[in-house]
């Protein structure tokens, strides 16, 4: 089963990533992503493409300026999220083969970040769009757009935004917040893992 849902590893170090990772993966989430707000955040990236690449899709996050897709793009990254839609951002991340998600909220940026050539939509933060305003959404975006809901969503909310139209979640302190040991994070995916399954029954 492919799960939608995108781990994202805000704070995490170069130290550590690996074994977050693992930890992630054996929960059974394939998506990864580090924010650039991390500490050495291109040495994590690139860790986790040098040794993971292989069973997991690779990601960075909070990606807001063309600097960073360029050196993203030398590492070989798989996709890039934005926390709001730049159209720079988005097509020098098309350019750079990678697929990109950058933020949007209202219907305006929807269209304009798929105009550009974005892949998904990434609705930040979710709780301020609300369940009400997806539905409503959904019936004016095209079909088969990826609907990724980010910030205030996760195991006590799955099924209503899925019931809503939403394609899968992105979680950041649910799954990992700087400083939490593997055993934590272990029990934190296991936790969204089951809850994400049961919603999608």
């Amino acid at each position: 089963m492919s799960r939608k849902i995108i781990a994202i590893l805000r704070g995490v170090k170069p130290d550590e990533v690996l074994e977050i990772a693992r930890t992630i993966v054996d929960s059974g989430i394939t998506q990864i992503e580090v924010p650039m707000n991390s500490p050495d955040v291109f040495d994590s990236i690139q860790l986790l493409h040098d040794q993971m690449n292989d069973f997991i899709s690779v990601g960075a996050g909070t990606v807001t300026n063309t600097n960073q897709v360029k050196i993203l793009k030398e590492i070989g990254i798989d996709f890039i999220v934005s926390p709001n839609f730049d159209p720079k951002v988005v097509e020098a991340t098309k350019q750079g083969g990678m697929l990109s998600y950058p933020g949007v909220i209202t219907p305006t940026e929807c269209f304009s970040a798929l105009n550009c050539g974005a892949d998904g939509l990434k609705f930040f933060p979710a709780t301020l769009l609300g369940v009400s305003n997806l539905i409503a959404l959904k019936a004016v975006l095209p079909e088969n757009i990826p609907l990724f809901m980010v910030g205030g969503v996760g195991p006590e909310n799955f099924s209503s935004w899925l019931k809503a139209g939403a394609t899968g979640f992105g979680i950041g302190s649910g799954i990992y917040k700087a400083g939490d040991s593997p055993e934590s994070v272990s029990i934190k995916s296991n936790l969204v893992v089951q809850s994400y399954d049961q919603a999608k029954k």
